[in-house]
């Protein structure tokens, strides 16, 4: 018995002594856990050196402390503010959970670098809230927060407090492949659309969800391998489309929420799908809500834009450059996207730009470029390679400024593409132009060669060009009913065909008759009409064959990847040239009557004795053509001609382009 008792005391103590264990573990594990909680709340608040480095402009990732973040204090859950006003008296935080009174939520003002930081406990999701500012004279300004993740519908305009945690995204393939691309020698052509007027609900907008399944599906069918939206950032009027920014770290509420349109983006990818949006970062809205005279002063602007009554960013203020990189990155690092169209390039590089005739402040050294915006873009670009090398930077960019797709260490600014605004202009003013005077035109079609390869270019077809007057796309066109949509045909070989990456505004696929409207979606009813339903058929037949041809895309940014065959026959408005791939039997003859002619036994060089297969006729009557046609196989002649060795004969349609590869 005694062996028996002494046996259960062993077990006893050992039991103790095992709880006691258990217990210093246990308590050893909530010290850690309240250490890592506490370590999250100061990862939370802004340090002293992220406010040094805003200062600077150097504070990349400046989204992550400034604005409002919901965080732990010492137990409590809450919401962190954190604001640059650095000449404001006083700010207060205002919303529905105080009566919009602050009294009793004023801010704490870190005098030396102006920014106020406040910490409110039992702060949640989803409050409304605005920054209550004292200027300097004494006025009062309610401003929402230029780094709020989420606003209210328009016309409301307060701030909304939003985590962005917690979507699970499924593009980590996507992520993986785009790693591995290069898109200088890629296909690329881009849809851009205006997410409010592609599709509508009745009176309403379709969520960023709810159109996330049909405009994948209409991509992918048609051939697109990129989607453009216009500016998503939060702006007060609908018809900017998105271009007066108020809210640059939120996306607009009008079509749903951030984690919508994450699930967009994200679809996107998963479908193989490249997302671009539109960016501005050279002026911003005028609102009283917003960034202008945030607090009481000129703070992020330096000057009324004249043309259109913005304001310009201030880049002298190493603050806005940590404001305006880190939202790059944001949209980069937090929605995935693969690429910014940096909008207004050219506003930003010229300080007498707009000005037309009126006073203007020379740099330094007497000049008009805008010497702090040059340093800004070419830190922005550098910044986001640095962090995202396999995403493209695009700046829409009008002028002959040199080297704004070199790299900064070559002392360019480091964008990945440029628009090619000088072949836009001169291709839609020579296809504007009466059939009769084309002929006094052609040096339009030929001349942007001259410089194709000055640029990694790509070609815009955009909303700006259908739109305040200017015409659709189709309207522009010459002749009778017909004979224009044979035009457009014809204007989209071109297109497709010339080097350089595509982008096609929305409306232009059907094609529309009538300017496009944000106020009202694409005119879809008439895919209903035989004419627009074949050349909705020939853009999708057109794209997918860019996507399967390498000639078309390979060389595009080398001079071996293009040849003229005929340049000179302006009498006859017919250009004849070549596309070259990597492999030397891999290329293309491309031809293109821009007359309504007809010509029969019409004989062009070619460099090889092989037959010759067209591969696409724009006249095929499964267009909407008349049906000149070159069927079979064509045979190739020992005649010189174009100063080749070769030469074939074909049919012309008029108004018709026709692509040859050889059969070898």
């Amino acid at each position: 018995m005694k062996e028996i008792v002494n046996q259960n005391m062993n077990q006893n103590v050992k039991q103790k002594v095992k709880l006691n264990v258990n217990r210093k573990v246990k308590q050893k594990i909530k010290q850690e856990a309240d250490q890592r909680e506490q370590e999250y709340f100061q990862d939370n608040k802004l340090t002293s050196s992220e406010m040094y480095l805003f200062n600077r402009g150097e504070f990349y990732h400046s989204y992550r402390k400034f604005g409002a973040h919901i965080i732990k204090d010492g137990g409590r859950w809450g919401t962190y503010f954190a604001l640059w006003a650095p000449h404001a008296q006083q700010v207060w935080v205002v919303g529905d959970f105080n009566n919009w009174d602050g009294k009793d939520h004023p801010m704490e003002k870190w005098a030396d670098q102006g920014i106020w930081t406040l910490f409110i406990p039992h702060l949640e999701e989803g409050e409304i809230y605005k920054y209550k500012i004292l200027t300097p004279e004494g006025k009062i300004f309610l401003k929402g927060d230029p780094f709020a993740f989420s606003t209210e519908v328009r016309p409301q305009t307060a701030s909304v407090i939003t985590s962005l945690e917690g979507y699970s995204w499924g593009d980590e393939e996507w992520l993986v492949q785009r790693k591995s691309k290069d898109y200088l020698q890629e296909p690329m052509v881009i849809y851009e659309l205006h997410l409010g007027s592609w599709r509508k609900k009745g009176e309403d907008f379709y969520s960023y969800k709810e159109i996330s399944s049909q405009l994948i599906e209409y991509i992918k069918t048609m051939g697109f391998t990129h989607i453009e939206i216009l500016p998503l950032m939060e702006h007060p009027y609908d018809g900017s489309w998105g271009y007066q920014v108020t809210g640059y770290y939120a996306c607009t509420s009008r079509y749903g929420k951030p984690e919508e349109l994450m699930l967009l983006i994200d679809l996107c990818h998963q479908a193989g799908i490249g997302v671009i949006l539109d960016w501005v970062p050279g002026h911003f809205c005028p609102d009283s809500h917003g960034l202008a005279l945030f607090d009481g002063t000129p703070l992020y602007e330096s000057e009324r834009h004249d043309h259109w009554g913005t304001y310009k960013f201030d880049f002298s203020r190493r603050e806005v450059w940590s404001f305006l990189i880190s939202n790059a990155i944001f949209w980069f690092d937090v929605f995935h996207v693969d690429g910014l169209r940096v909008d207004g390039v050219s506003s930003m590089l010229y300080l007498d730009y707009g000005k037309e005739g009126k006073p203007w402040q020379p740099n330094a050294y007497g000049g008009r470029e805008n010497l702090e915006a040059i340093n800004f873009l070419q830190c922005l670009n550098t910044v986001v390679h640095n962090y995202y090398p396999d995403v493209l930077m695009i700046a829409e960019e009008a002028t002959p400024w040199p080297g704004v797709t070199k790299p900064v260490r070559e002392g360019g600014l480091g964008f990945d593409f440029k628009w090619n605004m000088g072949w836009m202009n001169d291709t839609l003013r020579y296809i504007s132009k009466d059939f009769q005077e084309r002929r006094f035109f052609h040096e339009l079609l030929t001349f942007p060669m001259m410089y194709a390869y000055e640029e990694n270019f790509i070609l815009p077809l955009s909303h700006d060009e259908v739109v305040h007057g200017k015409k659709s796309l189709l309207n522009k066109m010459p002749g009778q009913y017909q004979e224009k949509f044979a035009g457009l045909r014809a204007l989209y070989c071109y297109f497709l065909c010339y080097p350089g990456k595509k982008l096609l505004f929305m409306g232009g696929e059907i094609p529309q008759f009538i300017e496009w409207r944000e106020d009202r979606e694409l005119d879809w009813f008439l895919l209903d009409y035989e004419l627009h339903g074949k050349f909705h058929y020939f853009v999708q037949r057109l794209l997918n064959l860019y996507g399967r041809e390498k000639a078309l895309w390979e060389k595009d940014q080398d001079y071996s990847g293009f040849q003229w065959i005929d340049v000179h026959n302006y009498e006859q408005g017919i250009i004849v040239f070549s596309r070259q791939g990597m492999e030397v039997d891999d290329y293309l003859i491309i031809l293109i009557n821009f007359l309504p002619k007809q010509y029969s036994n019409y004989r062009i060089g070619v460099r090889e004795a092989t037959t010759y297969e067209e591969i696409l006729n724009s006249d095929s009557l499964e267009y909407g053509g008349d049906g000149v046609i070159n069927s079979g196989l064509i045979p190739v002649e020992d005649i010189p001609w174009h100063g080749l060795k070769h030469s074939v004969v074909l049919n012309i349609p008029p108004l018709g382009a026709l692509l040859l590869k050889p059969n070898s």
